[in-house]
């Protein structure tokens, strides 16, 4: 065939480059900097665009971009908004709320319009940094029921996006056709990069971080499993059970979170993986290629971790609230580490004797006074390290067929 020469239309090609990028697997910064960027190439007189979406976070209800022709740094900022019981003022008091309460499917304002601008604070603000038009709109990514309104109070997945101009006339009609004709191409965009990054968040807060990676990287399969050498943790509260009794049910769940919060961050911090929680204690792993800097990162998190537990709970005595005390134990060997279960119901855990032996060591606590328990294939490990480790005697553990040599960090005592 003979070669043609054509130019595709401003929306041809801005939508050919938005699918493009969302099979790409691009960032949603990547996307909404070139969209703009594009944009501005065309010649729409756009000054500020804001996307505002809904996260499915444990500690983020929402996420917000914000891209600026004249930034600093020419890209897109990020802001995450936390939980909330109730929605902010600032959220109540601004456009797109506006927007999403009156159900429309477009808002748009002459700045120039003192009388609207001033029904909203943001407005106000957009004048006076030089705005002159604002139009914002949204799009659902997923389809309502007929006749269904949108809860403002529990937003469902999409986005709602708010572009600003500062020319003179604000936006033109082939601006707003343009900005109308690519929208739902930027929103698949978008849908597909937000499913991938709340897909990694969901898995590594319930997964951990290792195996949330494992997992969304196609290692979901019964009985894929991998054989590590690993140091196993098993943190745990002493009391725990007994002080559960005593005190009010929100009570005791918020202290739990703040005694894991402790543990889960000085785990991570060391390069090791939260694998389980097993009601007031956790299972963690650090699988190091070296056997000595994994028995050295896992002893450097259990002295960090006490003391903070230590002065978390001279704070918590201080204000009167209930305190517990933590123990660990420690033990390295051979795992395997995938997913055991069913095959419609998977769990992605660590199996194996090395795992069993930290249970039995773990049992050990109470009959030997000591808050940290190590085995002999920890000592070994680490006894060039820092810490001071001393032999507490050799013991004939439940269910193992050897007796075993325990061993501790000295000082350590039971408090």
């Amino acid at each position: 065939m003979p070669d043609r020469d054509f130019c595709l239309s401003p929306v041809a090609e801005l939508t050919s480059w938005l699918v493009a990028g969302g099979l790409d697997g691009a960032a949603r910064e990547e996307l909404l900097v070139g969209y703009c960027e594009r944009l501005v190439g065309y010649g729409v007189p756009l000054m500020r665009l804001h996307v505002a979406q809904r996260a499915l976070h444990p500690r983020f209800g929402g996420i917000g971009f914000d891209w600026l022709r004249d930034g600093v740094d020419g890209g897109v900022s990020l802001e995450r908004y936390a939980h909330s019981a109730e929605p902010l003022q600032q959220w109540l008091q601004s456009p797109l709320y506006h927007l999403l309460s009156s159900h429309e499917t477009e808002y748009r304002v002459r700045l120039s319009d003192v009388v609207e601008r001033n029904r909203f604070p943001l407005l106000t603000e957009l004048w006076e940094a030089g705005a002159t038009d604002y139009f914002a709109t949204g799009l659902l990514f997923q389809k309502s029921p007929e006749a269904a309104k949108i809860d403002v109070k529990n937003m469902p997945q999409g986005m709602l996006i708010s572009y600003c101009s500062d020319a003179p006339e604000g936006f033109s009609e082939e601006d707003l056709h343009l900005i109308r004709c690519t929208l739902p191409s930027l929103g698949l965009a978008l849908k597909s990069t937000a499913n991938r990054r709340m897909a990694q968040d969901l898995l590594q807060a319930y997964l951990g971080r290792d195996a949330g990676e494992r997992v969304l990287s196609g290692e979901i399969q019964l009985g894929s499993v991998e054989e590590l050498n690993a140091v196993i943790c098993l943190f745990d509260l002493s009391g725990f059970t007994s002080l559960a009794e005593q005190i009010p049910g929100p009570e005791m769940i918020a202290m739990l979170n703040a005694y894991h919060g402790l543990a889960v961050t000085a785990i991570q911090e060391r390069g090791g993986n939260v694998l389980k929680f097993m009601g007031d204690g956790l299972l963690a792993m650090f699988d190091q290629p070296d056997p000595e800097r994994a028995a050295c990162a896992a002893l450097d998190m259990v002295s960090e971790l006490s003391d903070r537990v230590a002065a978390t709970n001279r704070a918590r005595e201080r204000e009167g609230l209930p305190v517990a005390r933590c123990t660990f134990a420690l033990h390295a060997g051979q795992i395997y580490y995938g997913n055991i279960g069913a095959e419609n119901r998977l769990d992605f855990t660590v199996i194996g004797p090395a795992v069993n032996l930290t249970a039995r060591i773990a049992d050990m606590h109470r009959a030997l006074g000591r808050r940290v328990i190590l085995s002999e294939q920890v000592f070994e490990a680490a006894r060039k390290g820092n810490h001071d480790l001393v032999s507490l005697g050799r013991y004939v553990l439940r269910g193992v067929s050897q007796p075993q040599e325990l061993y501790t960090i000295w000082p350590d005592t039971w408090v």
